[in-house]
C-alpha cells in the first residue's frame, strides 16, 4: 500500500493549484492521478477551471481528448489477439492479407531539386513494426516531408477521417528508423479486421468493461460532451486562449444508420476521465490483472514483452533535435535541452527510460502522452504510476512539464 504524508499532499495539491490559480493562471485546469499496483489512486487532485473563459471547476468527472493516451489501449487490444494466436507480431504475410493497403504503400522520398517522388519499399511491414515506430509511417504535423508532399490540400493527423490518417505513403524504409506515426491507427484497423467489431466495441467488451472503465470511449456521449475540458492555444507570448477541438468528428452528432461509418483512430481516437485510466496503469503494473476485480487482459510475459525496449539498436537520443511542422500543434524537441548522451528505448506503443530520471522513476519505466499535454507513466519496479492532463496546444507546454515533474518528486521523495 501506498500512502503519502498529509504534508506531502499538501505540498502536492499546492504545487498544482499555483498553476491554475491568479487573474492570468499559467493553465486554466489540470487533474493529476497517481495509482499503485493494488489499484489504490493514493493522490488526486482537481485543480483550476475546465476553461480560461469558463466558470465551471475542474472536478474528476471532466472529460479530456486522451489523444494518444490512446495508443496504449490499442497496444493491448493487439497484445490479446497475439496471445490467441489471431495475429503475430512478426508475420509479414499474414498483416498484408488482413491489409493489403501495407503491401502495397509506397516510400516517399524527396527529389534534388525540391520535388517528390514515390518508390517501392524494399520489406514488408510487421505489427511489431507498426506498435513499435518503425514501420515507416510518420505524422504530417511532424514530418516536413509529409507535411510538404500533401499541399496544397494538407493532411490532419488528428480529423478523424480515414483519408487523413491511414492514406498516407511511408516517409522511411520499414525496419530502418524509429520515427514517431500513424502505425497504431493501422494497429487498430487490424484488430477491427479480425474481431469483426469496432475498435468501439472491441475496447469495451475485451479491455474498459472488464475493468469497471465507463467513461472511456472514442464517441463520447451528449452528457460526457457536456463536462468536456475546453481546448486551449498558448501563444508564443505564453497568453492562452479557448479554440476550437481538433478532434471536433467523434463530437458531432451522428446521423441514424451511420454510426457504422464512423472511424476510430487507434492512435489519438479516445475522451476519457484520467482517473479511470489509471485502472489501465495499475493492470500494467500488476503484470497484466486487474488488482481491483482480479480480471486478467494479459499474461504476465506479455506485460513483459510490451516493456522491452524493441529498437536497441535505434535508441531514441533525447537531445536530438525534432522539427515541428506545425507549430500550432506541437513545439519542437527537445523542449529542455539534456545530456547529449542521454537515450530511451520503445516498447509496443510506448517509451522506455534507459536510467532513473531526476524525479526518481526507475529505469525501464514506461510513459507516454497525448497531443493536448496528457502525460502517463508505468514505475513497475517500484509499483507506481500517474496521469497529469491538460488540454493545451501545442504539446511540449512548459507549464504542464514543470509542474508534473514537481508533484512527482514529491511523490519519490516519500517512497523511497
Amino acid at each position: 500500500m501506498t500512502k503519502l504524508s498529509e504534508n506531502t499532499t499538501a505540498a502536492m495539491r499546492a504545487a498544482i493549484d499555483e498553476t491554475t490559480s491568479g487573474a492570468s493562471p499559467s493553465i486554466p485546469g489540470l487533474v493529476y492521478c497517481a495509482v499503485n499496483r493494488d489499484g489504490d489512486v493514493f493522490f488526486h487532485h482537481t485543480s483550476g477551471r475546465r476553461g480560461v473563459d469558463s466558470e465551471e471547476p475542474m472536478t474528476l468527472d471532466t472529460v479530456f481528448w486522451m489523444a494518444s493516451c490512446t495508443k496504449l489501449i490499442t497496444s493491448i487490444a493487439c497484445m490479446q489477439m497475439v496471445e490467441q494466436g489471431k495475429l503475430a507480431l512478426d508475420d509479414v504475410e499474414q498483416l498484408e492479407t488482413l491489409a493489403p493497403e501495407l503491401k502495397a504503400v509506397q516510400v516517399l522520398e524527396r527529389n534534388n531539386d525540391g520535388g517528390f517522388r514515390l518508390v517501392l519499399k524494399d520489406r514488408g511491414i510487421t505489427l511489431r513494426m507498426l506498435l513499435s515506430h518503425t514501420s515507416g509511417f510518420g505524422y504530417a504535423f511532424e514530418d516536413l516531408k509529409l507535411r510538404d508532399w500533401s499541399r496544397p490540400v494538407g493532411l490532419d493527423d488528428f480529423s478523424g477521417q480515414r483519408a487523413d490518417v491511414l492514406h498516407c505513403p511511408l516517409v522511411n524504409q520499414p525496419g530502418t528508423k524509429f520515427q514517431y506515426g500513424v502505425g497504431l491507427d493501422w494497429a487498430g484497423v487490424l484488430v477491427e479486421r479480425v474481431s469483426q467489431l469496432s475498435l468501439e466495441e472491441y475496447f469495451q467488451t475485451h479491455i474498459l468493461k472488464p475493468l469497471g472503465i465507463s467513461t472511456i470511449t472514442f464517441f463520447p456521449s451528449p452528457e460526457m460532451i457536456a463536462r468536456l475540458a475546453y481546448m486551449h492555444q498558448r501563444a508564443q507570448d505564453g497568453t492562452l486562449s479557448v479554440t476550437d477541438h481538433i478532434n471536433r468528428s467523434a463530437l458531432l452528432p451522428c446521423l441514424p444508420g451511420m454510426e457504422k461509418l464512423r472511424s476510430c483512430m487507434g492512435g489519438a481516437g479516445c475522451f476519457g476521465q484520467p482517473i479511470e485510466y489509471c485502472r489501465i496503469i495499475a493492470t500494467l503494473l500488476n503484470d497484466g490483472t486487474d488488482p481491483k476485480s482480479g480480471t486478467q487482459l494479459l499474461k504476465p510475459a506479455t506485460v513483459k514483452e510490451i516493456f522491452t525496449d524493441q529498437i536497441p539498436d535505434k535508441p531514441r537520443y533525447c537531445n536530438e533535435f525534432t522539427p515541428s511542422g506545425k507549430p500550432l500543434l506541437a513545439n519542437p524537441c527537445p523542449l529542455v535541452p539534456c545530456a547529449d548522451d542521454l537515450t530511451e528505448g520503445w516498447g509496443l506503443s510506448f517509451s522506455l527510460s534507459h536510467q532513473q530520471s531526476s524525479t526518481g522513476r526507475a529505469a525501464g519505466s514506461g510513459s507516454w502522452e497525448g497531443l493536448a499535454n496528457l502525460f502517463w507513466f508505468a514505475d513497475r519496479s517500484n509499483g507506481v504510476g500517474a496521469i497529469i492532463a491538460s488540454q493545451i496546444l501545442p504539446y511540449g507546454d512548459l507549464p504542464v512539464l514543470t509542474c508534473m515533474e514537481a508533484v512527482e518528486e514529491m511523490i519519490y521523495r516519500e517512497i523511497n
